[in-house]
């Protein structure tokens, strides 16, 4: 009958029709910027050029920079220094909203919310060769997400954080469970109140990364809670 269940004879056919389910939203979502690794490994989001040397010097290779609120002029230079630090290093920096500097300078990528995506000319940054991740909060969010099919899709927030005011609730490990479901074979990076002791949790979920912030810039040695980071997320895959 048209809607019905499907028919298995065993639950090996069961689950093997659930892995090709799987298999084809993958195929049907492969992302339409350039590629990154499926898995990004620790991924620092710092808001100074300072934080990106030091973090580049131990050792981290995915990294973002954020600085928010600022008109581009005000901020080109930081941009421009991140970027030649980032490609010095042969790091993947992302520069978070000011695309057309991340074009201008020939950043790794680019960083985008949800509230930028209808401001921003994502032709521009796909045919310059830069790779976009876009940050999502809920499954409506993740469809729009997968809409623009992006280097890789931001999960958060996972846990209450203080970095930034957040008009949705925390999703949870649960949740986040869920969405790597529904993701399995698509770049992710978990992000929210995600603390050292909290890593381990976090990539049981499956999530290829994890972006962490007050984690190392609020820590009382931050080169310890980096290399404790790097040794459980590790620098990514080439």
């Amino acid at each position: 009958m048209s809607g019905s269940e499907p028919k298995f004879s065993s639950p090996l056919e069961r689950e093997t029709a659930a892995h090709e389910n799987i298999r084809r939203t993958a195929v049907r979502y492969q992302p339409d910027f350039p590629t990154v690794p499926l898995r990004l490994g620790l991924y620092p989001v710092v808001d100074s050029v300072a934080w990106i040397e030091r973090l580049l010097e131990a050792g981290v290779r995915t990294l973002q920079l954020r600085i928010k609120d600022q008109h581009d002029h005000h901020v080109e230079e930081d941009v421009r220094a991140a970027i030649a630090l980032g490609q010095r290093y042969r790091a993947r920096l992302f520069i978070n909203d000011y695309w057309r500097l991340a074009i201008k300078h020939r950043a790794y990528g680019v960083h985008l919310g949800q509230e930028d995506l209808a401001e921003t000319d994502l032709n521009a940054i796909r045919e310059a060769g830069l790779r976009l991740g876009v940050s999502t909060h809920d499954d409506m969010e993740i469809d729009r997400a997968l809409s623009v099919r992006p280097s890789y899709i931001a999960l958060g927030h996972v846990f209450p954080t203080q970095t930034k005011q957040m008009p949705s609730a925390p999703q949870g490990l649960k949740q986040l469970a869920a969405h790597m479901q529904r993701l399995q074979g698509y770049p992710t990076v978990a992000i929210g109140g995600i603390s050292i002791a909290r890593v381990p949790a976090v990539l049981e979920t499956g999530v290829g990364s994890v972006a962490v912030v007050s984690a190392i810039t609020h820590a009382a040695d931050w080169r310890s809670a980096t290399q404790q980071l790097l040794a459980l997320a590790g620098v990514g895959d080439e």
